[in-house]
């Protein structure tokens, strides 16, 4: 970290002590997230952390969301955590064609909390350092009008950008058919410039080779080009932290 994200830091701490918060828990890796995701705007960056701090302890207040409350989400068997890339990133895949728009939007939104959590837990090595980032890979293969749900997806990039700033490292599109083109460009609208500049819609085998090779064959499942079986979300299990 050079003088000038240090100082950052600091005059980010001050911000947000003077919101009537505290960073004392939080590294310097952390709040430079969101520094980060708000272009090292000060104040923007403090009333984010702060806000943060007050959506986690209002909707998380267990610092996790149990299997018990999400247990219509995970039953669909729909997401796989993979392991790490290449680049040390953790991979969690989604099958769409198991997803139907949630008749609990609040299940829902738990359910989106426990696999961001999860995945984002899966890349800490003994701690956590504060940078980790996930790599998202949402197939569209087999799809029908049934599973579009253009809501559940504005509500996860909406929590992503929001409550996990600088968490995401990329995102792939893949199997697109043309009917979701439309839906596409609608939560596009809803999307950050820096949150759609790391998605990529994989169309051609040019752009599928360079998927492979940026997730890793050690991780991907055989369908996707890779040597891995697929390992739902309920199944991974995360090695608790290091005192």
């Amino acid at each position: 970290m050079d003088q000038n994200q240090e100082l950052a830091v600091a005059q980010m701490r001050r911000a947000v002590h003077n919101l009537g918060s505290s960073t004392e828990r939080y590294g310097e890796i952390t709040l430079t997230r969101f520094l980060i995701a708000r272009s090292f705007d000060i104040d923007k960056a403090a009333k984010m952390f702060v806000q943060w701090q007050n959506w986690r302890a209002s909707f998380v207040p267990l610092n996790h969301i149990p299997e018990s409350e999400i247990t219509d989400e995970l039953n669909a068997e729909k997401i796989y955590l993979q392991g790490l890339s290449r680049k040390g990133h953790p991979v969690v895949m989604c099958k769409a064609s198991k997803h139907f728009p949630a008749k609990d939007p609040l299940q829902f939104k738990k359910f989106v909390v426990h696999l961001l959590d999860k995945t984002i837990a899966s890349g800490f090595r003994g701690k956590e350092i504060g940078n980790e980032k996930l790599i998202a890979i949402l197939d569209l293969q087999q799809i029908g009008y049934k599973n579009v749900d253009a809501r559940g997806l504005i509500t996860g990039f909406q929590f992503l950008q929001s409550y996990y700033p600088e968490r995401l490292a990329k995102c792939y599109l893949l199997h697109m058919p043309g009917f979701f083109v439309q839906v596409w460009r609608l939560v596009s609208r809803f999307l950050e410039k820096a949150t759609l500049e790391k998605i990529v819609i994989v169309t051609n085998e040019e752009e599928r080779q360079e998927f492979i090779r940026e997730v890793g064959e050690e991780v991907l499942p055989e369908e996707y080009g890779g040597k891995a079986n697929s390992t739902l979300l309920q199944d991974f299990e995360v090695k608790p932290l290091d005192d």
